[in-house]
């Protein structure tokens, strides 16, 4: 567990990755508003790497960031999970969205990938990542439950971060996300926005437990819905 997560730590926690476990680094990440956490699943020979933030009441283990964390380092994509400052220093709510933007900056300098980057989070944190998106130079943005209107508020929409990242943008939305439903979202959406919908899942990922689908399937789906749009849209631009 010594390694740092950076470039020096890289061979260690390959080497440390073995029968298809996949090992993990962390680092405490300075930035502006107080010690942010990363927290680095390593693919061996990574084609990209996602980095990932939480939501505005949550950490990085809500099921859809530890699934994409579970499964994609077997598939050539290394994952880092930030923990906002305000999450590590235990407080119940997240701070102002500038400082989440300044905390995804400090951890995506930190991370100092040499491989493409793709910048994403849930919620809070997917509209984090379509705001930074362009001025951290990343491929691709992954907005996981992307919170189109707070609920019940449909008229104040944050569509035009969506618009704004810049970069293939895939979103994953519950069927039933009552912060932006799939039908909420423009038709046609803008050109280099994607959408996938897993049905009968909440603003959490939640599926009705007398459901189509179990909870296990909800994340098997929001994971290869993640993975074709990697391999289609991020590795071949």
């Amino acid at each position: 567990g010594g390694a740092d997560g950076g470039p020096a730590g890289e061979a260690g926690g390959a080497a440390a990755a073995g029968g298809g476990v996949v090992s993990a680094t962390e680092k405490i990440v300075e930035t502006p508003h107080g010690p942010g956490r990363l927290v680095v699943q390593r693919a061996r020979k990574a084609a990209a790497t996602l980095l990932l933030s939480h939501g505005a009441g949550v950490g990085i283990d809500t099921r859809d960031l530890e699934a994409l964390a579970a499964d994609l380092p077997r598939q050539g994509f290394t994952v880092a999970r930030f923990e906002q400052p305000w999450r590590v220093a235990g407080r119940k709510v997240a701070t102002p969205p500038p400082t989440l933007d300044a905390g995804l900056r400090a951890a995506a300098a930190a991370l100092g990938t040499r491989h493409p980057l793709v910048v994403g989070g849930r919620s809070a944190g997917a509209r984090s990542a379509t705001r930074c998106a362009t001025d951290l130079g990343a491929h691709g943005c992954l907005a996981l439950a992307f919170p189109l209107h707070p609920p019940g508020k449909p008229e104040k929409s944050r569509l035009a971060e969506l618009e704004g990242s810049g970069v293939p943008t895939l979103v994953v939305q519950g069927e039933r996300d009552t912060m932006g439903r799939p039908e909420e979202f423009p038709d046609p959406l803008p050109d280099h926005v994607h959408l996938a919908v897993v049905p009968g899942a909440d603003h959490g990922f939640k599926v009705p437990k007398r459901g189509d689908l179990t909870e296990d399937d909800a994340m098997a789906l929001l994971v290869e819905a993640t993975l074709e749009w990697l391999v289609r849209e991020v590795l071949t631009d």
